[in-house]
């Protein structure tokens, strides 16, 4: 009886030490997680310079590699291009924003990086705007992109440096397109060349009226 006693107590004595050791390897883990809650995510910098270098590089090289097959090529780009190239583009690219959301207010600004690579970036898509005659396709996505915004920010989500990234330089191409259509609006040679509803001449067409035609 006194061994079962001495037993008991020892058992009991034991168990104290047991929870605060549990207590400790909760609180650890916990403030680990809590440290890796609150890291902000990275801006991928190498990902959108690369991803702008070659958008320049390939579609300003194109019309180099058109000369000896001129027609074959054009129909592959006035036609088959625009469904096989643009679409799933923009596609993939509202589906990488969507996932571009943060629950802390503080990690939504854009590093120095992301605000120098605005500018070429939203140019780009101004040329692959108006050039590939997409603004349907464009404003599509950019008002699919504001409203998930505004969905997410309901749920206390906001945009992360990538995100704003994308966002900037959708919100830029907008404005370039806005500018330009309205710097051109009055130009007959123009409207007559484009006469739909949808009035966004290509820079193609005003340099070989306006400007090569001149010399």
């Amino acid at each position: 009886m006194e061994r079962r006693r001495g037993g008991g107590s020892t058992g009991a004595a034991r168990r104290p030490g047991a929870q605060a050791g549990a207590s400790f390897l909760q609180a650890r883990h916990g403030s680990g997680n809590t440290e890796e809650a609150a890291r902000a995510p990275p801006f991928h910098l190498d990902l959108w310079f690369y991803f702008t270098l070659q958008n320049w590089v390939l579609d300003f090289g194109r019309p180099i590699a058109m000369i000896d097959s001129f027609e074959l090529l054009y129909y592959y780009d006035e036609y088959l291009g625009h469904c096989m190239w643009y679409i799933p583009f923009f596609l993939i690219l509202f589906m990488y924003f969507s996932g571009c959301f943060t629950a802390c207010k503080g990690e939504s600004v854009m590093p120095g990086p992301a605000l120098l690579l605005v500018a070429p970036s939203g140019l780009y898509y101004w040329y692959l705007v108006t050039e590939g005659q997409i603004f349907i396709l464009f404003i599509f996505t950019f008002f699919a992109m504001l409203a998930l915004v505004l969905h997410q920010k309901r749920k206390r989500l906001f945009l992360d440096s990538n995100g704003l990234f994308l966002f900037s330089s959708f919100a830029l191409t907008l404005l370039l397109v806005a500018l330009w259509v309205a710097w051109l609006w009055n130009d007959p040679v123009l409207r007559k060349k484009y006469p739909g509803v949808i009035y966004v001449p290509e820079p193609w067409a005003f340099y070989t009226l306006h400007v090569s035609s001149h010399h």
